[in-house]
C-alpha cells in the first residue's frame, strides 16, 4: 500500500470530494460533465479561448444520452481554486503540457492533494511524485472529441468510459477506492487497481498507432508499422522488466463495458493525436507514446527504428506547421528503413 506523508485528504472520508479538473479537453471535460451531473463539486481548468467559452457559455456537452449546457465553475488557472483538504485535481491534459501544469499547481496547492494522472502515456504519474508525495494512476479508454471551443463530444454508450484507478507506483488506499466509487456513480465503469501501471503500458501499446493516424493520408495501408510499434514496445518492456496486461486480459476488461457509437451530427473523427494536429495545437503527444519507447530502447539498448520514425515525422509535422495526414506508409516505412541501419 501505498504511503501517506503528509496528511490525508478528505477525500478519504465520508465528506464530499471537491473535484478539480485540469485540463477540461475531450478527456477532461466528459469527466467533468458527467460527475457534474451526478451533483458533484467540480471546477474545470481550461485555456484560451476554450476556457473563456466555457465560463461565458457553459460547456455544450453531447453524448448519446444528452445534449446539454452545463453551467460548471471554470477557472484559467489554478491560482483561482481555493484549495481545502476535500479537492482532489484529475490532471486531464496532454502529457506534453503535464510539466508545466504541475509546476504552476506546485505553487498554490498544498502538498497533500491528491493528483491524479488521468493521461496517456506512463511518465506523468513519475513526474507528478517530483511535486506531490499522493499521486494515483488512472487508465484512460473514453472515446471524445474536441474540435472548437466549448463543444465536447462524447461517443460512449453503456459506460461512459473506462477509469480504473490506484495508487502510484502500487497499492490501494481509501482516497483512491474514493475516486473509483464516485466514478462510478457518474456513469464510468472504474474499478480499483493496485497494479494500474499495467494497464496503462498496455494502453500504451495501443496509442503507439495514434501517431499514424494523425500523420498518414493512408494509415490504413500501414498495420505492418503499426505492428512494428508494438512489436519494438514489447521487446524493451520485456529488457527493462516492465509488466504490461496481456492482450487477452486488456479485451476482456473492455469487452462489453463501453461501447462506441454514433452520435447524431457529430461523427467521430478521430483519435486525440489527429484532433491536436486538426486544431492546429502546435503540439502532439508522439514524445510520450512512441517516444516512450524511444527512450526505453536506449536505456536497454534494444533497436526502435519504427518508433523513432514516427517521432521524427510528428516533430516534422509539427516544424513544417502541417495538418494531419500530410506522410505517407511508404514514407515512413522509408524512414524506418534509414533509421534501422544506425
Amino acid at each position: 500500500m501505498a504511503s501517506s506523508p503528509t496528511p490525508p485528504s478528505s477525500a478519504t472520508s465520508d465528506q464530499p470530494a471537491h473535484y478539480v479538473i485540469y485540463g477540461a479537453g475531450g478527456i477532461g471535460a466528459t469527466i467533468g460533465a458527467r460527475l457534474h451531473r451526478q451533483n458533484f463539486k467540480v471546477t474545470l481548468i481550461a485555456r484560451g479561448e476554450h476556457g473563456r467559452v466555457l465560463q461565458r457559455r457553459g460547456l455544450h456537452f453531447v453524448a448519446p444520452d444528452c445534449d446539454e449546457i452545463l453551467q460548471i465553475p471554470t477557472v484559467l488557472h489554478p491560482r483561482e481554486i481555493v484549495f481545502d483538504a476535500s479537492v482532489v485535481v484529475l490532471m486531464c491534459m496532454k502529457s506534453q503540457h503535464g510539466l508545466a501544469a504541475l509546476e504552476d499547481l506546485s505553487q498554490v496547492a498544498p502538498a497533500h492533494t491528491p493528483i491524479v494522472c488521468v493521461q496517456n502515456g506512463v511518465d506523468n504519474e513519475r513526474q507528478s511524485l517530483r511535486f506531490f508525495p499522493n499521486v494515483y494512476a488512472s487508465v484512460v479508454i473514453l472515446p471524445a472529441v474536441f474540435l472548437e471551443p466549448g463543444l465536447v463530444v462524447s461517443h460512449a454508450a453503456n459506460k461512459g468510459g473506462i477509469l480504473d484507478t490506484g495508487c502510484y507506483p502500487q497499492g490501494l488506499d481509501p482516497c483512491a477506492e474514493k475516486i473509483n466509487a464516485d466514478l462510478e456513480l457518474a456513469g464510468f465503469s472504474a474499478r480499483a487497481d493496485a497494479q494500474v501501471m499495467r494497464q496503462k503500458y498496455a494502453k500504451l501499446l495501443i496509442n503507439l498507432a495514434n501517431v499514424l493516424q494523425a500523420g498518414l493520408h493512408d494509415a490504413v495501408d500501414a498495420r505492418d508499422i503499426s505492428l512494428a510499434l508494438r512489436s519494438e514496445a514489447l521487446a524493451c518492456f520485456a529488457a527493462a522488466d516492465i509488466e504490461c496486461m496481456d492482450k487477452d486480459e486488456a479485451k476482456r476488461r473492455r469487452d462489453g463495458v463501453m461501447l462506441e457509437t454514433h452520435v447524431p451530427g457529430h461523427d467521430r473523427s478521430a483519435g486525440s493525436s489527429w484532433q491536436s494536429m486538426q486544431r492546429g495545437t502546435g503540439d502532439i503527444e508522439t514524445n510520450y507514446l512512441n517516444g516512450e519507447i524511444v527512450l526505453l530502447g536506449r536505456l536497454h539498448d534494444v533497436p526502435t527504428p519504427a518508433n523513432e520514425a514516427c517521432v521524427v515525422m510528428a516533430m516534422q509535422m509539427l516544424a513544417e506547421n502541417l495538418g494531419p495526414g500530410a506522410y505517407s506508409a511508404d514514407w515512413l516505412r522509408t524512414k524506418i528503413a534509414e533509421l534501422s541501419v544506425y
